[in-house]
């Protein structure tokens, strides 16, 4: 089984002042502690990208045909604690899934995901910032494959590689927000016809590559989710 990296990363480690972006439909943001949503992919937090292609297609994701607005902020990371997740495996980053939002509605997959989060999962609560794969639909269908027992372990690294959906940053503690700042006088208009588009596409042609693979003799579904805890 692999277990090592299993994507590039976008960037040395997180050193200074990084330019990062939100997109989203509203056009104030006002992020603060203690909000978000803990169903999301790495729990409550404030959520953004170091792309502002990614940010604009995020903004317009849903299909309510409004436009969107990509907020431009910058983080000082200086003595600031980062968690990144493309320093784990896939299993690592998986569980960590897992522990926020629900992969299938079953009683066996209650018990087996929690068995999965004690053996792989890592604790994220000393950090600062989260880094790592946004988990959108295309991703969420690994997931539920993986854990129906459809995946092989085998190609699992590589199907999530097949995304190319880029890294999200997740701003989770108080001393992380006092250190996040936005531009406000750079605050960009997103056209819902153009990005939700090339949303839609980017998503489609994901699924598309990971169907072709989870059905490749290269699947051989005896290294899968349940015989792992």
């Amino acid at each position: 089984m692999n277990t090592g990296k299993w994507w590039q990363k976008s960037e040395e480690s997180v050193v200074g002042k990084i330019i990062l972006y939100h997109g989203s439909s509203n056009e104030t943001v006002m992020p603060k502690f203690g909000l978000g949503e803990e169903r999301h992919d790495y729990g409550k937090g404030f959520y953004l990208t170091e792309s502002l292609e990614l940010a604009k297609e995020w903004a317009v994701y849903r299909p309510n045909a409004l436009n969107g607005w990509v907020h431009e902020f910058e983080l000082d990371t200086d003595e600031l604690k980062i968690l990144d997740f493309q320093e784990y495996s896939a299993l690592t980053w998986l569980a960590e899934l897992m522990k926020h939002r629900d992969a299938a509605d079953s009683k066996r997959y209650r018990i087996l995901s929690k068995q999965f989060i004690d053996k792989f999962g890592i604790s994220t609560e000393e950090y600062d910032v989260i880094k790592g794969w946004r988990a959108n639909a295309s991703y969420f269908y690994i997931a539920k494959a993986f854990v129906r027992d459809e995946v092989d372990i085998d190609i699992l690294e590589e199907l999530l590689a097949l995304g190319g959906l880029g890294i999200q940053y997740c701003v989770k503690t108080e001393r992380a927000y006092k250190k996040l700042s936005e531009h406000s006088d750079v605050l960009r208009s997103v056209d819902f016809t153009e990005f939700n588009k090339k949303y839609n596409r980017r998503d489609m042609l994901a699924r598309e590559n990971m169907r072709k693979l989870i059905d490749s003799d290269r699947n051989r579904v005896t290294k899968v989710f349940s015989t792992l805890v």
